[in-house]
């Protein structure tokens, strides 16, 4: 981590303020004045600012109840995003664990710990995903056995790994996948020739999205959700 990364995420500077600090002498580090903002620390280097001693804030984690409409994204100039649901005070250092296009709605994970976060998006994790699929024809069991082996996607030379298919009702499936790639579960239901009418994702890993969030609300993840997310 760079030294001026560091300061403002200790900190309520900006990056910009935090390196005006740095080159004007009110940083030490380990004791020795440092003026170089890219100088690499570690959460456990001794940094003082104008000698107060400064820490990393504590790591956080969060559910949120994705809306119709919202894009997983941290900034966007036209689209209201994710990050926008929450406070000023709380999104900052924030990133999203796993995106959801924007007509996709449910549980979306948010966190400033990258280590965590790599746990549930690494393609050599395999982190089961679990989606409500709303499709617009019934869908058979021939279908169904298709997409349990997997089954060859548009434009792509290799097949997915196979699904897990909960039939809840003849339109309604509940189903799981351990990859993240593209449309992923529209392209699948596609390749067996249906078509996805909405889809909305309520469980990634052992994670549930809690019921009583409506969309738009978020909670902090509890303990046994942080210490056990796949």
């Amino acid at each position: 981590m760079r030294l001026d990364y560091f300061i403002a995420n200790a900190t309520a500077l900006s990056r910009r303020d935090a390196k005006k600090a740095i080159s004007a002498g009110k940083v030490e580090l380990d004791g020795q004045a440092c003026r170089k903002a890219g100088t690499p620390v570690s959460p456990d280097s001794l940094i003082t600012l104008e000698g107060h001693r400064l820490s990393l804030p504590a790591e956080r984690y969060l559910m949120l109840h994705k809306p119709d409409g919202v894009i997983s994204a941290t900034t966007d100039s036209q689209q209201p995003t994710a990050l926008d649901l929450l406070p000023t005070d709380v999104r900052k250092g924030l990133h999203i664990a796993g995106r959801l296009d924007a007509d996709t709605t449910g549980l979306l994970l948010l966190t400033t710990d990258g280590q965590w976060s790599h746990r549930i998006t690494s393609p050599r994790v395999s982190c089961p995903k679990t989606y409500r699929v709303t499709l617009s024809e019934t869908i058979d069991a021939g279908a169904i056995a298709r997409l349990e082996q997997g089954v060859l996607l548009r434009d792509e030379s290799r097949p997915t790994r196979p699904a897990s298919i909960c039939k809840l009702d003849d339109r309604l499936i509940d189903m799981t996948i351990s990859e993240g790639r593209y449309h992923q579960v529209k392209r699948m239901l596609a390749a067996v020739g249906n078509h996805v009418e909405s889809l909305h994702r309520w469980q990634i890993g052992h994670i549930v999205l809690d019921p009583a969030l409506a969309p738009g609300q978020y909670r902090a993840l509890t303990p046994e959700e942080i210490a056990c997310p796949g």
